[in-house]
C-alpha cells in the first residue's frame, strides 16, 4: 500500500519526502486555499515538482463540459498530475472523456460501493472512499472500504482504491490490511504513524548507556 499525503502545504510535503515514504499527494481547493497563494497555477506546479509520484488535483467546476476542460488544463500543470472530478453524474461524465485522452482521474468524494463501481467503469485510475467523513455520520467507513475491496478483486477492476479521510494510525493500518492500495492522510496523522512510547523509551535508554560507556572510555575505566 502506497502512502500518499494530503495537504498542500510545502513544509509538511518536504517533511515527509525526507523520510523517503513519500509515495504520491492528494489536494483538494479547501488546502490549496489554506496556503493563500498568490498564483494558484504556479503554486500547483511547486506542489507537483515537491513529489515523485502522482499528485492529484482538484476540479472546481460543476457542469461537464467545464469540468472536462478544467481537467485538461490540470493535466497540464506537471506531467505527474492526476485530476480529481467528484462523484457526480457531470464529474462521471468528465471524467470519463479525460480517462479518454489518457489523462489519469481520481474520483473523489465516494461514500458507497455503488458509486466506487461507477468509477472503476469510467476507467479512473483512482477511486477515493472517505472513511472519516462516513465515520462522522454514524456509518462504518472501514466496512465500505472492504467491500469495495472485495468489489474490485471479484470484477477485475484495474481502478486502484485510495482510502482517504484517514482520521488516525489505525485507520491507515485498517485500510491496509482491508486491501487498499493507497491510504491518504494529512501530515498530522502521517508523523503519528512513526511515534511509539516503547520506541521513545529504548532509544532513550540506548543513547544514556552509550554515553555512560563513551565516558568510560574516556576515563579509562
Amino acid at each position: 500500500m502506497k502512502l500518499f499525503l494530503d495537504t498542500a502545504n510545502l513544509d509538511e510535503i518536504r517533511e515527509i519526502r525526507r523520510w523517503g515514504v513519500l509515495g504520491g499527494l492528494t489536494s483538494n481547493p479547501t488546502l490549496i486555499a489554506k496556503e493563500k497563494p498568490s498564483d494558484i497555477e504556479t503554486y500547483m506546479k511547486e506542489l507537483c515538482a515537491e513529489v515523485d509520484g502522482p499528485v492529484s488535483l482538484e476540479t472546481t467546476a460543476e457542469r461537464a463540459d467545464e469540468i472536462f476542460e478544467q481537467g485538461l488544463k490540470l493535466a497540464q500543470v506537471a506531467p505527474n498530475a492526476v485530476v480529481k472530478v467528484a462523484m457526480t453524474p457531470d464529474g462521471l461524465d468528465a471524467g470519463k472523456r479525460l480517462v479518454e485522452q489518457g489523462i489519469p482521474v481520481n474520483v473523489t468524494l465516494t461514500f458507497s460501493p455503488a458509486q466506487a463501481i461507477l468509477a472503476a467503469e469510467i476507467g479512473a485510475t483512482y477511486v477515493s472512499p472517505f472513511l472519516g467523513r462516513l465515520d462522522d455520520v454514524g456509518a462504518d467507513g472501514m466496512f465500505v472500504l472492504r467491500e469495495i475491496c472485495q468489489i474490485y478483486e471479484a470484477q477485475g477492476y484495474e481502478t486502484l482504491v485510495l482510502a482517504a479521510s484517514l482520521r488516525n494510525p489505525m485507520h491507515v493500518v485498517e485500510a491496509a490490511k482491508a486491501g487498499a492500495d493507497v491510504a491518504t492522510m494529512p501530515f498530522e496523522v502521517f508523523t503519528k504513524l512513526v511515534k511509539h512510547p516503547l520506541t521513545d523509551a529504548g532509544l532513550e535508554k540506548f543513547l544514556a548507556d552509550w554515553k555512560k560507556l563513551e565516558a568510560q572510555v574516556k576515563e579509562g575505566v
